[in-house]
């Protein structure tokens, strides 16, 4: 399965130089479903330097399911521009779908990196990862931190204040770092001397998701270092849909966030795999490059099967819990809704239930009953399915269908 040089496009960083962590030679390993469930093999500390989150979160899949039930894994990697939504969210309530589509200004290289800047050269992803939680933005400038371990030793804030740790290990100035109760990892920005006037503020800047299975489990989270696409979060992040819809899913919370300001993206790897080694022990990390990756993906049976079905439609979208779409308030969904279009009819009334991303039930507007049984996803242009224009057009912004 070859993968396309636009999601298997890597990012140069400084080498992680093995000697900092281990004054063993360091030992060239393949990585393999093979390796990774040895029962010696109870410490793993692995690099990814593909920037595929489909792949990358595949291959964090495979060190759940095969890794030895009494072994500890850190799992290090950075994605490529995406949003990942939660096991159980609505894409149509978290993201601005349409957006993520077109050319919105996201810079999709490192220019801390490797000096080159390539601005909306390719559309946002949309990934719904296996764990819950709530809706992330990833880019070049944020690194991803996955943990896996005995479900005895499972607790949410363990691994995180390993984060801290390290983090704290960097001597950033003015920034205090600590796990909230909420079990994210804040910063905590100080007034000076030299501006009294302001205010400590506090910012997110690592959010967490977990799975938990009967031998394993799995903490995985963010940290922004140094995204240069902070000021495109928000929009990406809010669903024009969103205020006519009821979803039963998990909605996010939503917080003030901001960069750390490491540029130095390797700084910061070191000192999460020295934190991982002074808890459990001082492994070699093992480098997964862009090769090994591709390699992984047709080599590898369960990351194969993972990668598919992550990149499916059937999983992004139909995977969504039921929801109710409506257009005025209803006795289930009493919220005032936003103002409609003065281009739609005056007398405008519509309620759809969608089940698995299928439309199951329309009400109000009898121009919406060809839509029994479509798939919101499937649906090229709500123009085409309808019998009125502007209602078809107010669809299209809604749902982010960009009709070629």
């Amino acid at each position: 399965m070859a993968l396309s040089q636009r999601l298997l496009a890597t990012h140069v960083r400084p080498c992680i130089r093995s000697n900092r962590f281990s004054t063993r030679p360091a030992i060239r390993r393949f990585f393999s479903s093979e390796s990774v469930s040895h029962p010696s093999n109870r410490i793993q500390v692995y690099i990814s330097r593909s920037s595929n989150p489909y792949l990358n979160l595949s291959i964090e899949h495979l060190l759940l399911q095969k890794s030895p039930p009494d072994s500890v894994v850190l799992f290090l990697y950075t994605n490529r521009p995406c949003v990942v939504i939660g096991r159980n969210q609505n894409p149509w309530v978290e993201v601005n779908l349409g957006l993520l589509k077109q050319a919105n200004g996201i810079i999709t290289e490192s220019p801390h990196e490797n000096g080159r800047e390539n601005v909306g050269a390719d559309e946002v992803l949309l990934v719904r990862r296996r764990s819950g939680g709530g809706t992330v933005f990833h880019d070049l400038g944020n690194v991803n931190y996955s943990v896996i371990c005995l479900p005895a030793s499972f607790d949410r804030n363990k691994h995180a204040s390993m984060v801290v740790r390290a983090l704290s290990s960097l001597a950033i100035p003015d920034a205090s770092f600590r796990v909230n109760e909420r079990h994210d990892i804040v910063l905590d920005t100080p007034t000076t001397p030299r501006q009294p006037q302001t205010q400590a503020r506090t910012f997110k800047i690592s959010g967490s998701a977990y799975k938990l299975t009967r031998e394993r489990s799995l903490h995985h989270g963010t940290c922004l270092l140094s995204s240069p696409n902070l000021p495109f979060v928000s929009a990406l992040l809010h669903s024009p849909a969103a205020p006519f819809i009821k979803a039963r899913g998990v909605e996010s919370v939503r917080s003030a966030i901001r960069n750390i300001g490491i540029t130095n993206l390797g700084s910061f790897e070191e000192a999460v795999v020295a934190e991982f080694g002074a808890m459990y022990g001082a492994v070699d990390p093992e480098i997964i490059d862009v090769s090994i990756a591709e390699k992984i993906l047709n080599e590898e049976p369960i990351v194969a099967k993972g990668y598919a079905e992550l990149r499916s439609p059937e999983w992004i979208y139909t995977q969504t819990p039921q929801f109710t779409f409506s257009t005025h308030p209803t006795s289930e969904d009493s919220r005032p809704r936003p103002p409609l279009p003065a281009t739609l009819p005056s007398s405008f009334h519509a309620t759809m239930t969608v089940r698995h991303g299928q439309i199951t039930e329309v009400s109000g507007a009898e121009l919406l009953a060809p839509l029994n049984s479509t798939y919101l996803h499937q649906v090229t242009d709500w123009r085409s399915k309808l019998d009125d224009e502007s209602v078809g057009t107010w669809l299209n912004g809604l749902f982010g269908v960009l009709p070629t």
